[in-house]
């Protein structure tokens, strides 16, 4: 019996409660822009109308982006800030700059992949 537990161990964070947590924030969301997108199909009445709604406002939607990766960015800076204050009290190596550093990259590639993308697109 001790076999069959030591080979769950490993899978052991699926079933913990902030990967619970994550999932339904996940279902949420996309439950949310499922019921956006079906709301304006039937405001407008019909799906080619609705994506020429979208196409005709996309530009409003560059602007939310662009306020979204403002705020995004004033709270990663204010944040960025504690954590590395913190460090500095703790006197630690320095790890934890060099995953801020590989965090700040990995997010700043994906954004500009994702606006090129909408730009590609449009």
């Amino acid at each position: 019996m001790s076999a069959v537990r030591m080979t769950w161990r490993p899978l052991r964070w699926l079933f913990s409660r902030r990967a619970a947590k994550a999932l339904l924030w996940t279902v949420v969301i996309v439950a949310a822009a499922a019921g956006a997108n079906i709301a304006g199909i039937y405001l407008v009445g019909s799906v080619a109308g609705w994506e020429r709604w979208l196409a005709a406002s996309a530009g409003y939607f560059f602007i939310w982006r662009l306020c979204l990766y403002g705020a995004t960015a004033y709270g990663w800076v204010w944040m960025r800030r504690r954590l590395l204050a913190r460090e500095d009290q703790d006197g630690t190596d320095g790890q934890a700059r060099r995953r801020l550093m590989r965090s700040e990259i990995a997010g700043v590639v994906a954004i500009v992949a994702l606006e090129a993308s909408l730009l590609m697109q449009g």
